[in-house]
């Protein structure tokens, strides 16, 4: 698992934008500044959609405050999914939707989870982590079933 010291492994995903997907390097998104992100077993679930994501649209100006850059929600799924839930929650392009529909960056982190014998597949564990010029400063990775550390209160409070 990716822990505090580490470098983001470098890879290629995609983003949910207004004009549709854009493939986005890991290097170049997390390479300089402060990047909070935060991930989420699936967008548009409960959990996710009711609290996670909400959370950090609600705090967004005193993350920005904080020093924070860039915020990340990052989900399994694919980018026109990602796309959509944006569209739903009304995130605009204050947070990057970025989407791992291989669980391949998830994998590289460490932090996937097993839900195929539920019939989701291969997830993202709930966690939240920030980072300083692509190196991970901070890494909260919920219990399972759990929304406490990587709320986005929660991140607010170890800047």
């Amino acid at each position: 698992m990716i822990k505090v010291g580490d470098k983001i492994p470098a890879m290629k995903l995609m983003t949910a934008t207004v004009e549709g997907p854009r493939e986005v390097d890991t290097g170049e998104l997390f390479g300089t500044g402060k990047v909070v992100m935060f991930a989420v077993p699936g967008a548009f679930t409960p959990t996710c959609s009711a609290k996670h994501l909400p959370g950090f649209l609600t705090h967004l100006d005193a993350l920005k405050a904080k020093g924070v850059d860039k915020i990340v929600c990052m989900s399994v799924n694919d980018a026109f999914v990602m796309g959509a839930w944006a569209k739903d929650q009304k995130t605009g392009d204050s947070i990057v939707m970025l989407a791992d529909g291989s669980a391949n960056f998830t994998k590289a982190l460490g932090l996937e989870l097993d839900l195929m014998a539920r019939g989701l597949g291969i997830r993202s564990q709930r966690f939240a982590l920030v980072t300083q010029d692509g190196v991970v400063t901070h890494l909260a990775v919920e219990e399972a079933g759990g929304f406490d550390v990587s709320r986005a209160e929660a991140v607010l409070e170890i800047l």
